[in-house]
């Protein structure tokens, strides 16, 4: 009885696969037909998808592609830091606390209502107008609009996690003896960094690909080692080859996020 519903269940695995691989087959061949068979698809072609272009200012792409990846580990570790810290500020109570309440609540309302591009030209142009010594350059202060921008966002994910950890929780363990930070520590943000796990890594998804705003500050990175490419040559291709290897730098961090999402809604289902 039960090598059959294993039998069953296997023979029903296979069939959706294959299924599942005809109709792809089917609506890719479709639309290659479609798309192939446009009257513009020769020029397109030329434009966007010529081989020889790809492959000479392939290498300068790829170097610029080094900066986008460097700027992208400091400013995920950064906004991670700055959002804990905002997002643990606007949870404390009482009103002896309200000053850094307020402070952080400001901070993430207006760094989440700005726009990236806003913010990058005020930290990478407007600083250094104001002639102070030791002003970082143009990279480090676009890096730092990028951290400060999605430190906001993090810091509303990590709050609504924090906010998610029933009080009673908190109770018992300063009940046990802990301390305020020590019950947030060990009690409360384990907890919330586990249900905000998910929303953290779209976050990170975002960054990594909004890293290549910093070309507007002037970094030759992936996307303006395109631009310099495709206005040498007045094509469009260097863009698209920039595009494919900021996808393929995405596919792990994607593959991880949909994972750790996946994880997380079987262990909720788990434990309904």
């Amino acid at each position: 009885m039960q090598q059959g519903r294993i039998a069953y269940r296997r023979g029903k695995a296979i069939r959706s696969v294959l299924l599942a691989a005809l109709s792809t087959a089917v609506v890719g061949t479709l639309l290659g037909v479609l798309i192939t068979g446009a009257p513009g698809w020769d020029r397109v072609k030329q434009s966007f998808f010529d081989p020889s272009i790809a492959r000479e200012f392939l290498p300068d792409i790829l170097e610029g592609l080094w900066l986008n990846i460097r700027l992208f580990v400091i400013c995920a570790a950064g906004a991670l830091l700055l959002g804990l810290a905002a997002g643990v500020l606007r949870t404390l109570r009482g009103p002896v606390f309200f000053p850094v309440r307020a402070l952080a609540t400001i901070y993430t309302y207006s760094f989440r209502g700005l726009p990236l591009i806003i913010t990058i030209y005020l930290f990478a142009f407007g600083v250094p107008g104001l002639r102070l010594q030791g002003t970082p350059n143009v990279t480090v202060l676009g890096g730092m609009a990028i951290t400060i921008t999605y430190g906001s966002y993090i810091a509303e994910v990590l709050r609504s996690g924090i906010e998610g950890v029933h009080p009673s929780q908190v109770a018992a363990a300063r009940s046990l003896g802990l301390s305020y930070r020590q019950a947030m520590r060990h009690v409360v943000l384990p907890q919330a960094v586990r249900r905000a796990t998910p929303p953290l890594l779209n976050d990170i998804v975002s960054m990594q690909k909004d890293v290549g705003l910093i070309s507007l500050a002037g970094p030759i990175d992936a996307i303006r080692a395109a631009q310099i490419a495709s206005a040498q040559t007045a094509n469009f291709t260097p863009y698209v080859v920039a595009g494919v290897l900021f996808v393929l730098f995405a596919l792990p961090l994607i593959a991880v996020t949909d994972f750790v999402t996946l994880r997380a809604a079987r262990r909720q289902n788990a434990g309904t």
